[in-house]
């Protein structure tokens, strides 16, 4: 039997595909083929491949809506999950002045935000814009406009690749800049648990479309791109040390540093993922050259280089 029949008979209900590209899986809209790409629909079947695959030591990543990634031009040689959409139950629950949200790994961050913003619960208008999933966001720490995850998450469910299932309390979660424990631990999350108060609805909704307004006034929007491509140095903002180096509107093929914010680089065109590796060194090198400052990633790279 071929990988992806294996795959199929493990996983029973969902989608599996070979040689699929991973551009069509990213917001970046670049990346050459992953040799199979498994979007399950249940949880069990997902933790039964995850766990197949260690057994086989086929080597295995997982992915939400592809929004905080670079894969490389020739692909990816393994299996990639893809959760986005699949396991997104969710339940909101009212108890007198509070809410509980409980929500599966694979819910869309922004949709989820602004339901919940909806419902006239406040602190999660931050994320409405933010075009990932939940597992994701609670990996890294997402965050934007003053406000993080680790400032509503209450609890996070979550597996290993032995197939270990743990929840892990907020403290227990070391929750800091776009870190986590689930990220240096290579937990994968299955779904969390949030809690809001009720306040004025009227006034959060404003907030989400003063955010919205906001971010498409900033952000390059209309391109695509991974999101803010390095993460903010100590003491600084990445997007003005790249503007402030000379870099905005730097181009390398079809990879360019937005016109719009210095801190996104977006696919201009036909931008290959060799093209944005090599942008984001050049970047890198002339703002330290310049400012004694090195940027680190917050987009992922993973996959075959040229």
């Amino acid at each position: 039997m071929t990988l992806a029949e294996n795959l199929s008979e493990i996983i029973g209900e969902g989608q599996i595909l070979e040689n699929e590209p991973m551009k069509n899986h990213t917001t970046f809209r670049i990346g050459g083929p992953a040799d199979v790409l498994v979007c399950p629909e249940t949880e069990d079947g997902f933790i039964r491949g995850l766990g197949w695959c260690r057994r086989q030591k086929i080597p295995v990543y997982i992915i939400g809506n592809g929004s905080n990634l670079l894969v490389g031009d020739k692909g990816f040689r393994g299996v990639v999950f893809k959760i986005c959409r699949n396991l997104d139950k969710t339940d909101i629950i009212e108890e007198d002045s509070v809410v509980r949200v409980h929500a599966g790994a694979g819910a869309m961050l922004a949709k989820l935000a602004k339901d919940v913003s909806a419902e006239g619960c406040g602190g999660f208008e931050f994320a409405t814009g933010i075009p990932g999933t939940l597992g994701g966001a609670v990996a890294m720490n997402a965050g934007a406009y003053g406000g993080e995850m680790k400032d509503i998450l209450k609890s996070v469910r979550a597996v290993d690749m032995e197939g270990n299932i743990r929840e892990f309390s907020l403290e227990e979660l070391k929750l800091g800049y776009r870190t986590s424990r689930i990220q240096k631990e290579d937990w994968i999350v299955l779904s969390a648990e949030m809690v809001f108060e009720k306040g004025d609805a009227g006034a959060i909704m404003a907030r989400v479309d003063e955010l919205s307004r906001q971010r498409r006034e900033k952000q390059p929007l209309e391109y695509p791109s991974a999101g803010s491509t390095f993460k903010r140095p100590e003491g600084y903002f990445a997007g003005k040390l790249i503007q402030d180096a000379g870099l905005k509107g730097y181009r390398v093929g079809d990879a360019m540093v937005s016109e719009k914010h210095s801190g996104f680089v977006i696919n201009a065109g036909a931008a290959t993922a060799d093209d944005v590796r090599r942008l984001m060194a050049d970047v890198d090198g002339r703002v330290y050259e310049k400012f004694g400052v090195h940027l680190e990633p917050e987009v992922r790279l993973i996959g075959e280089f040229e």
